[in-house]
């Protein structure tokens, strides 16, 4: 379990590699290359402070627009961290679960991608998520889709369509959603990133680039967010015992509560 009032489910936008690299008068592949060297640091504190969940940003649907040499070394870049690195989660008992459209990446890093499922699939330690050709777009596409299709076969009623049958036809079934979501570079967007599952997470903008974020920025955040109260919709004012009645109340929420 997570340490008192820490986060169980952080999300990570890591955003800033070609920045970074550019302000040194370097390429952007060797800002992505600094920032993959980052990753395991912030997997390996995510550990120590019990996270029950960590998912990253990797590559969104929207990368796909990028030119092909950058594309083809992220995707290289991808596999050699799987190559280098997962063994060494397996033993520290990390489940690895890649959520998006796979099948469009290169078929090395599809296998390399599908091994690393099955080998830890049975682990009970961090859930690990790589976002691989993701958008929270199509993620609520493909759920609609998929609903529709049961709708169709009779399998499902229109008016027995509720959150939870959406929940458990995106790609995070199973997952608990979001508490926080760290965005480094100073920017404040989202960028398509778990749309229906951010519905009450809290934010924390980092003006630090990806390749610059350490273990000690990740526990910083995690912290900052024990310190805040979360109300869920419900009134500051109102006495502990209506607050917990409150959020519970609202365990499916209806609207965004914004911080």
């Amino acid at each position: 379990m997570p340490q008192a009032g820490l986060p169980k489910h952080v999300g990570i936008i890591m955003d800033g590699n070609g920045r970074w690299a550019n302000q040194r008068g370097w390429r952007r592949m060797k800002g992505h290359f600094e920032g993959a060297e980052k990753v395991i640091d912030v997997i390996e504190e995510a550990i120590a402070l019990k996270l029950t969940a960590l998912s990253l940003f990797c590559f969104s649907t929207e990368n796909w627009k990028r030119s092909e040499e950058e594309i083809n070394f992220l995707m290289e870049l991808m596999l050699k961290f799987i190559d280098k690195q997962f063994h060494r989660l397996h033993k520290d008992k990390v489940k690895v679960r890649v959520l998006g459209e796979i099948h469009k990446a290169p078929l090395e890093l599809q296998k390399g991608l599908v091994r690393a499922v099955e080998l830890t699939k049975d682990n009970e330690g961090l859930a690990l998520n790589f976002l691989v050709s993701y958008g929270g777009r199509h993620d609520l596409l493909q759920a609609t889709r998929e609903i529709a299709a049961r709708v169709a076969a009779g399998e499902l009623k229109a008016e027995e369509i509720s959150e939870e049958t959406i929940r458990d036809s995106l790609f995070t079934k199973g997952l608990p959603d979001p508490d926080l979501i760290i965005r480094t570079s100073g920017e404040f967007r989202i960028s398509n990133f778990m749309l229906w599952q951010s519905a009450y997470a809290e934010f924390f903008v980092s003006p630090k680039f990806w390749p610059d974020f350490t273990r000690e920025d990740l526990r910083e955040a995690c912290l900052l967010y024990a310190s805040r109260d979360r109300r869920f919709g419900a009134s500051k004012d109102l006495p502990e015992i209506e607050k917990v009645e409150a959020k519970n109340s609202l365990e499916k929420p209806k609207e965004l509560n914004i911080v």
